[in-house]
């Protein structure tokens, strides 16, 4: 059986597509994309979540799809929710306590 691959932090897809492969320096792209070094470094360690505007600014700056980039964070965080499951204890909804405000908000009644 073949074993997935785990899904890539876009930040660390960033450092290799972009900063690795066009030779620059992570202070030269942060002054690109108009952010801190700081910022863009915690981004490319993969200690920081992309957040849509930074997506959109590698969009503009270097022509990467926000898009496939939000999805790469999506997936990302998606399995290390996956990887903490057990230690997620919560009991199955049985039905019957939803009323009024919560019910609506949750899609159900007026």
């Amino acid at each position: 059986m073949k074993k997935i691959k785990p899904p890539v932090h876009p930040g660390g897809f960033v450092k290799t597509k972009v900063i690795d492969a066009l030779g620059i320096s992570v202070t030269d792209a942060a002054q690109a994309l108009g952010v801190t070094r700081p910022a863009l470094s915690k981004l490319l360690n993969e200690r920081a979540h992309l957040s849509p505007e930074m997506a959109l600014r590698l969009e503009k700056a270097f022509g990467m799809s926000m898009d496939k980039l939000m999805q790469m964070q999506n997936s990302f965080d998606i399995a290390e929710a996956r990887k903490r499951e057990r230690d997620i204890n919560v009991l199955p909804f049985k039905g019957g306590l939803l009323h009024g405000h919560a019910k609506h908000a949750l899609g159900g009644g007026q």
